[in-house]
């Protein structure tokens, strides 16, 4: 097995967000996670494709017609 396993604590840290947040993920299954007993586990994958997916890319045309205000 390739994939490391993360805590919630640890998906937490990474996103930078409370423990709360990924949990949520997890109660309305908007990410994968492994139930080990009674631990949950999200894989590393899981938490990047999670970030690829939620990802808003910038605009890089401009808009004609607006203009600044002095």
């Amino acid at each position: 097995m390739a994939d490391h396993l993360l805590t919630v604590e640890q998906v937490a840290d990474r996103l930078g967000t409370t423990v709360r947040f990924p949990r949520r993920l997890i109660e309305e299954r908007r990410i994968t996670f492994v139930k080990v007993g009674r631990h949950v586990r999200i894989p590393e994958t899981a938490v990047a494709a999670f970030v690829m997916a939620n990802t808003v890319e910038p605009v890089t045309t401009r808009r004609a017609g607006l203009r600044r205000a002095a």
